[in-house]
């Protein structure tokens, strides 16, 4: 049988290719070599699927600062808030939480699959899963066939490619993609790690020591080898056995990447400052005069609330104090120290996590090769991409499912226009 648009890829941009192109009225076949689709989305949002992302347009740019503003075409054909209207039309009511993110009523990211299975069963839609690709077949600058790892060929002269980055490999994303992409002509730009966990091999991190521990609200900094802050992020972050964690870490992250390559280093400093909201010098005397008042006082006690106490008592081993003598009895210099420390603990991370263990690839199939507008390759006619497979990557936070999802819906659409 021959299809008017073959997709190949069943997460949420080929989901939603293979949808625009039936809407379209095309004849459309989705190829995934899992076993089952949407197993990205059925994960995301810790399970409870991030649909997309309330903010002002400008605002989702700016969180996605792999090559966001890319999509400001995209977004005046079809944008997040399409997304919310598209979903509620299925039937998936969504509700807005911190930050403009947006959820199913439900909470189930389940739901969220189960519509879009739905739609592409209205819309027959061919699916056959369990079916791997081999490669894509291109003829006098045309796409022409789309040839099965068990080498059965599938001729068509549209082909979406939707099989995500290398992130999250278990859901699939084992960059199949890439090799397709470069025998059409396409640019692949280096990969690399976005939205994953930040190493180090600093004692007391290998020690454990504040292993567990979160810091709610803090603001995270990343610091290149000039002194310069290069990113900051404030959010709540965690303590590991290999580094840090938690979401000012992930986003953090791609910049620690970034920094270690411009500057050709092994190690960057990255600092924290877990009172963001207040300024060094009267944060100083605020506790200096507590400590004036309460003399007697433990000094552990005097500096309660400023910070979660194994933090404290750590930053106050480091500057030599005891946490269990009378405050009275701790030297101005030293109380400084500490303060400085509290307000931006500096120290040495590696790198991050492998690309397996991100969230998010970045790097990707060149946005400048692609039509915004279309999704439409400018190499090749009849090839389309969408997704992570592209050079495009956002913060956690509906960011990367919404560009998923857009540029999905675009390609597919357009595909069926140039049947």
């Amino acid at each position: 049988m021959n299809y008017d648009v073959i997709v190949i890829g069943g997460g949420p941009s080929g989901l939603m290719a293979a949808i625009g192109a039936a809407e379209g009225g095309a004849k459309v076949l989705l190829l995934d070599k899992g076993d089952k689709l949407g197993r990205k989305l059925a994960i995301s949002g810790g399970g409870r699927c991030n649909v997309t992302n309330r903010l002002p347009v400008d605002e989702i740019v700016k969180h996605i600062p792999g090559n966001g503003r890319f999509l400001y075409s995209a977004f005046s054909v079809f944008n997040n808030e399409d997304i919310i209207r598209f979903f509620e039309k299925l039937g998936v009511q969504l509700k807005e939480e911190d930050h403009g993110r947006m959820f199913p009523v439900s909470d189930k990211a389940q739901s969220v699959v189960d519509a879009l299975l739905r739609r592409l069963q209205e819309l027959r839609v061919h699916i056959r899963v369990n079916t791997p690709v081999k490669t894509v077949e291109y003829e006098n600058g045309q796409t022409s066939a789309v040839i099965l790892q068990n080498g059965e060929v599938l001729p068509t002269k549209h082909v979406v490619i939707a099989v995500g980055g290398k992130s999250v490999p278990h859901t699939g994303s084992t960059g199949d993609g890439y090799a397709w992409a470069e025998k059409a002509g396409h640019t692949i730009t280096e990969l690399f790690p976005t939205e994953v966990p930040i190493t180090s091999n600093e004692p007391f991190i290998r020690d454990r020591i504040l292993q567990g521990l979160a810091l709610r609200g803090a603001a995270l900094s990343v610091v290149d080898p000039k002194g310069k802050i290069v990113k900051t992020h404030m959010m709540d972050m965690l303590f590991t056995h290999f580094g840090i964690s938690g979401p000012a870490a992930l986003r953090c992250s791609q910049y620690v990447i970034k920094t270690m390559k411009k500057f050709k280093t092994n190690t960057v400093h990255v600092r924290i400052d877990a009172l963001p909201a207040q300024k060094e010098e009267p944060l100083f005397q605020e506790i200096v005069k507590q400590i004036k008042d309460e003399p007697k006082k433990g000094l552990k006690n005097v500096l309660k609330g400023y910070a979660p106490e194994r933090y404290l008592l750590f930053l106050l081993e480091k500057n030599d104090i005891d946490a269990s003598q009378a405050a009275g009895q701790t030297a101005n210099d030293k109380i400084r120290a500490f303060v400085q420390d509290l307000k931006g603990f500096t120290f040495t991370v590696n790198g991050t996590q492998p690309l397996e263990k991100a969230f998010v690839t970045g790097g990707g199939v060149s946005v400048k090769e692609i039509h915004p507008k279309e999704m439409a390759s400018k190499l090749m006619k009849g090839l389309y991409f969408c997704g992570e497979i592209l050079d495009i990557h956002g913060y956690t936070g509906g960011y990367n499912i919404t560009a998923a999802l857009v540029t999905g819906r675009i390609a597919g659409t357009t595909a069926a226009q140039n049947v």
